[in-house]
């Protein structure tokens, strides 16, 4: 599975819901801002204009575009980095807030079932699409996601 396809699942309405999650000031913390404007192709990068951008970059997201794929990914996740703990914590995975290892190996933490328990435990207490994006994305990030996660 590829990342674009993370995106993909969510559906039209669920990847518009997920674009007004983005924190622009986030973006800009974590340096994301200029890398997203530009992979965007806006001249302007803020709430409105992203959310008037959505039916294009689901358009290229159709198309496969993971160059567009890996820049959305952190700025949806970057403002939701408390979910990203709880959900690492949960399933056991070491990490320094929200952020491990890209070489680290984690499929330990990683067992059968392992989405589906995750979005059970937290899914009362973050938004359900966000969550269900970042099991798919850490699904994707570890190998671990052959296939697209639909609670």
């Amino acid at each position: 599975m590829k990342l674009s396809d993370a995106f993909l699942a969510q559906g039209e309405q669920g990847f518009e819901d997920l674009l007004r999650r983005v924190s622009i000031s986030r973006l800009r913390t974590y340096q994301l801002y200029e890398p997203l404007k530009v992979r965007t192709r806006l001249h302007k990068l803020n709430s409105e204009t992203l959310r008037k951008a959505a039916p294009r970059l689901w358009e290229r997201l159709g198309q496969h575009d993971e160059d567009l794929a890996g820049d959305l990914a952190p700025a949806v996740l970057i403002g939701h980095l408390d979910m990203i703990i709880a959900a690492l914590d949960f399933l056991g995975v070491p990490h320094q807030d929200g952020f491990f290892s890209k070489d680290a190996d984690v499929s330990a933490y990683l067992t059968d079932g392992w989405q589906q328990r995750t979005y059970e435990a937290l899914k009362d207490r973050f938004p359900a699409n966000v969550l269900a994006f970042y099991l798919n994305h850490l699904g994707i990030e570890t190998g671990r996601g052959e296939e697209s996660f639909r609670p």
